[in-house]
């Protein structure tokens, strides 16, 4: 028999028993029980005193209530009126207290904006904002009402601009 297989066969012996550590000569009277220099230890060692350490590692379950503000936070972000404005529409914030616009870029040059979360009337809100940036842009700008996943699109990148209309609304 060769002295590889010897090996290989101490190793799956060594295996099958389970988890075993090898310590030195000199063994407390707990390792002299277990075998000359084996010592056997538990699979679960269950420890209350270091699972505040892993509390810290598990993120909350949901995202903690803004602090409240007078006005600009230092990042730039507006906190919502304190009662909602009186219109036919409510656009909720989302879920880590933003406005809900953003932006697409489609197809490489395809740029549009789209306005998430609307509740009631969203044909009122179309007609707002067509206004709002007729104004701001001079000409009237081609938008897509959706009114399943009550979206509204805007052609073009206008983000920065109805999010700051907005929030000057109360949202």
């Amino acid at each position: 028999m060769s002295p590889c297989f010897g090996v290989r066969a101490a190793v799956l012996r060594g295996a099958l028993r389970g988890p075993v550590v090898l310590h030195s000569r000199t063994q407390s009277g707990h390792a002299a029980a277990a075998g000359p220099g084996l010592v056997s230890h538990p699979a679960v060692v269950e420890s209350t005193e270091e699972y505040a350490f892993v509390e810290r590692l598990i993120p909350p379950s949901r995202v903690p209530a803004p602090p409240k503000h007078a006005g600009a936070a230092p990042s730039g972000w507006i906190p919502p009126a304190e009662s909602p404005p009186d219109l036919p529409y409510m656009i909720r914030r989302s879920r880590m207290h933003n406005v809900p616009v953003y932006t697409d870029l489609t197809h490489g040059n395809r740029k549009m904006t789209l306005v998430r979360k609307v509740e009631g009337d969203i044909w009122a809100l179309e007609k707002h904002v067509k206004e709002y940036l007729k104004e701001v842009t001079g000409k009237e700008l081609p938008t897509q009402v959706n009114e399943v996943t009550m979206t509204l699109k805007v052609k073009g990148h206008y983000d920065v601009e109805l999010k700051e209309w907005l929030a000057s609304r109360g949202f």
